[in-house]
């Protein structure tokens, strides 16, 4: 199956409300509750999978005032989610919504639980009212419902989306087509960008710049983007566009993780992956002179792309940190194009950048994911000037191999055989850390 670049940034990109794993929770938990009469729950069991699990348990939720959790998520998609918005299922929610999401909480009605020995994104949800019972299951995407039931029966909806039986899903399709392509391949699909395509990735910038705004104006979360800024204006550090591109990506995921109301423009399924596959190549362009916009645009293109190649290897979730191996690598292609680098400098970069950060581990989206943006996006110019000066990683080193392509899978492998047991023991960490404090 052939497909266009319109297809990789129709599928692998959309703006997202909140991080992805709450807020696919919340969907699942809408989409039930919207089978029951009066969309009223007495009862709502989810039960997700173990990355999913992982994600959500410290992240704050957008538009809660604060509040944070699996249960959470859940409880507020129920109340007052519109399943319809997929992603943005949280965009409708009200404080009345708020105040009903927390009674069910404390009242001891919501319950999420692990489904420790499933492998793949999976979140089923099970909305009890009187003696109605209504579920959902969403499966493989975060906004992907496979299957709506009331009382046992299936329910026509334009919820679910549906394909032929035995056909793959439109995103498991691509993925298998990317996996084919070679990284000139890769780059000549942004020779078919059109204008709706330019004005769509300039709207994914102007979404994920209005989140580094909010960081950078009000000092959410860690704070980490306004205190890299801060630290300029005292002198003590210097700004270059290593640390521009720190800064921004930073500011951003501080502004979404401490929940934020304001969408983040997603790449690969997740919001943090669209902030550092877009925002590090939007700072650099301050940098070069008398650069075209449709360039600098054509070089998110080439970082989307080159991230949903390396996510076609990883998987959606692992115990490897996708900001840094697959997002981090769009940067690094599009800021070496934008340098004014050809293919050989770009596989030099993601060389560089994948010698550099495969071994950060994924344990959760929290407030302290900014400091691992940051070290992306400036890892990503790094490995981009140092690929333009000769200085690429040697293919006899670890993990890297001979081409940028090999280089790519060989982390795929690392993170889908290899880390398995890293990604379950990260979680229990996680949960004995959690319980512990109870």
């Amino acid at each position: 199956m052939q497909f266009t670049v319109k297809d990789v940034l129709s599928i692998q990109v959309a703006p997202a409300l909140g991080c992805t794993e709450p807020v696919a929770i919340a969907l699942g938990a809408a989409a039930a509750v919207s089978l029951l009469p009066g969309k009223h729950f007495d009862r709502l069991e989810v039960a997700v999978d173990p990355n999913v699990y992982k994600n959500g348990l410290a992240v704050s939720i957008p538009g809660a005032g604060g509040l944070s959790g699996l249960d959470t998520a859940a409880a507020l998609g129920a109340a007052g989610g519109d399943p319809s918005l997929r992603l943005e299922v949280l965009q409708t929610v009200t404080e009345e919504d708020v105040r009903t999401a927390k009674r069910a909480l404390a009242e001891g009605r919501v319950d999420v639980t692990l489904i420790k020995d499933h492998q793949g994104l999976l979140i089923r949800a099970k909305a009890v009212s009187g003696d109605q019972v209504a579920e959902s299951v969403i499966e493989g995407l975060h906004d992907n419902i496979v299957s709506l039931t009331l009382n046992g029966k299936p329910v026509e909806s334009p919820l679910i989306r549906t394909r032929p039986d035995g056909a793959p899903s439109p995103v498991a399709a691509m993925e298998a087509w990317l996996k084919t392509l070679t990284l000139n391949e890769l780059m000549a699909l942004t020779d078919e960008l059109d204008e709706d395509d330019y004005a769509f990735l300039q709207e994914g910038v102007d979404v994920n710049m209005r989140l580094a705004e909010q960081g950078l104006k009000y000092g959410l979360g860690l704070g980490v983007g306004k205190t890299l800024e801060r630290l300029c204006r005292q002198g003590l550090i210097k700004k270059d566009m290593m640390l521009a591109a720190r800064i921004l990506a930073s500011a951003a995921a501080d502004a979404r993780m401490s929940g934020a109301s304001l969408p983040a423009m997603s790449s690969a399924g997740s919001g943090n992956h669209g902030l550092t596959a877009i925002l590090p190549i939007w700072a650099v362009k301050d940098y070069v002179e008398g650069v075209e916009i449709k360039a600098v645009l054509e070089a998110v293109a080439l970082s989307h792309i080159v991230t949903a190649f390396v996510k076609a290897h990883t998987g959606r979730l692992s115990a490897i940190c996708g900001c840094s191996v697959a997002a981090g690598a769009g940067a690094t292609a599009g800021i070496t194009f934008l340098l004014g680098g050809d293919a050989h400098h770009i596989a030099g970069a993601i060389k560089n950048l994948m010698e550099d950060l495969a071994g950060i581990i994924c344990d959760g989206a929290k407030t302290g994911c900014a400091l691992k943006l940051a070290t992306a996006a400036g890892t990503a110019v790094q490995a981009a000037l140092f690929s333009l000066q000769g200085v690429n990683v040697h293919h006899t080193d670890g993990i890297i191999g001979l081409s940028s392509e090999d280089t790519m899978r060989n982390v795929g492998t690392l993170a889908v055989d290899g880390m398995i047991q890293t990604d379950q023991t990260i979680l229990q960490i996680m949960l004995d850390k959690r319980f512990s404090d109870v």
